[in-house]
């Protein structure tokens, strides 16, 4: 038994509810329950935002899935993905001093997911979508953002690409890139691919070259989904073609979210000089840290915990609700994530940054802080802020 496993059974859950009451007496519960808590309700009754005030609503999350597409075990179900939501739960928490709750919809159904989630929305100040397979997970967070009033907010897409936007901030300051001229690459045109794909050109990188097991996404190739089709439409203004080696060549950076083992040596070698390697297949990266190195990388990132450069979306999340939560946001949009990745990029001083330090670490205390204040004034300059 891992130990990983061995812990879980020990605790039985990584989440518990805990009151912020006492209710030791006939007078406290008569506060906190019935008769007292009648007046509470009137209120809301009255004016419905004021559950914001009288409720935990204003610093609830919740996190929910339908199991489809969990981490890198693929469709589990909503039970088995249960110990992720939870995990989620507790990163919020840390973080981010969010209160979040996991939630498991048993469903297939994109409108019947669709329909659960918005009508449980008044229950909660944030939606955070996990684990949901592409191309549904378009769909349903395009569909919940028109019926809640609250941020709908999928990780997996938006904040992946917050981070690796953050990442590749430092590594144009490093190497002396210019997000005009800068050649990237992304492998893997899933969510997390198409929403890197699409943060990178609201930042203004335009020479971007999708690709997905297939090769390089062109407007009118067989298998894409109509998202994939719209960004095919936006990016590539060389008109790149072929295979993913193809489109590496002569390539600044590398940015990959889709199956270990899938870049050579050699293709890092067809790369401009200094190149940097995004490599964030997990656990098995598309080319391990030092095999990039070897082959000429001068920056090398990854999604696992043991490299350099981790590319964590735990640096992002937490941070991003707890601003929209402090200014009652209506929504999570790309003014606040390209501000939050600005602000993480911030804190690497041009002292500090080097090959192996393009990126804040996830337990670095300022992170959480710096993303809530970003991401808040960010909400305020474009309206959406409530308070």
């Amino acid at each position: 038994m891992s130990k990983a496993l061995e812990k879980h059974y020990e605790w039985g859950g990584k989440i518990e509810v805990i009151s912020r009451v006492k209710v030791d007496s006939s007078d406290a519960l008569s506060l906190a329950y019935t008769p007292g808590v009648a007046d509470a309700c009137r209120e809301i009754v009255s004016d419905p935002d004021k559950d914001y005030l009288l409720t935990r609503r204003a610093n609830l999350v919740a996190v929910i899935t339908d199991g489809t597409a969990v981490l890198g075990l693929g469709d589990i179900g909503p039970r088995a993905g249960m110990p992720v939501m939870e995990g989620k739960c507790c990163i919020f928490k840390e973080l981010g001093g969010v209160d979040a709750f996991p939630i498991c919809v048993n469903t297939g159904d994109s409108d019947e997911f669709v329909s659960v989630v918005s009508a449980i929305s008044c229950s909660f100040g944030g939606i955070n979508l996990e684990d949901i397979a592409a191309p549904r997970c378009f769909d349903i967070e395009a569909r919940l953002k028109k019926l809640c009033d609250i941020p709908v907010f999928h990780d997996d897409q938006h904040g992946t690409a917050a981070v690796v936007l953050a990442a590749v901030i430092n590594s144009l300051r490093l190497t002396g890139r210019r997000r005009e001229t800068v050649r990237v690459v992304i492998n893997g045109a899933g969510s997390a691919g198409i929403a890197i794909g699409k943060m990178l050109f609201a930042y203004g990188i335009t020479d971007i070259v999708m690709c997905d097991r297939e090769g390089v996404l062109v407007p009118g190739r067989n298998c894409m989904n109509p998202v994939q089709e719209e960004l095919a439409k936006k990016v590539n203004p060389r008109g790149v073609t072929g295979l993913l080696s193809d489109a590496m060549r002569g390539a600044d950076i590398f940015i990959g979210v889709s199956a270990g083992n899938t870049v050579t040596q050699d293709m890092v070698r067809s790369m401009a000089a200094d190149p940097v390697v995004f490599a964030m297949a997990n656990p098995v990266p598309e080319i391990m840290p030092e095999d990039a190195k070897k082959a000429g990388a001068r920056v090398v990132g990854s999604g696992r915990s043991d490299c350099e450069n981790q590319i964590n979306n735990a640096l992002m999340f937490p941070g991003l609700f707890r601003g929209a939560l402090d200014v009652r946001a209506s929504d999570i949009n790309d003014d606040m994530l390209i501000a939050a990745a600005g602000a993480v990029a911030s804190l690497v001083s041009d002292s500090e940054l080097r090959e192996d330090y393009v990126i804040p670490k996830v337990f670095d205390p300022r992170v959480g802080k710096a993303v809530a204040s970003a991401a808040a004034e960010a909400a305020r300059r474009c309206g959406i802020a409530r308070v």
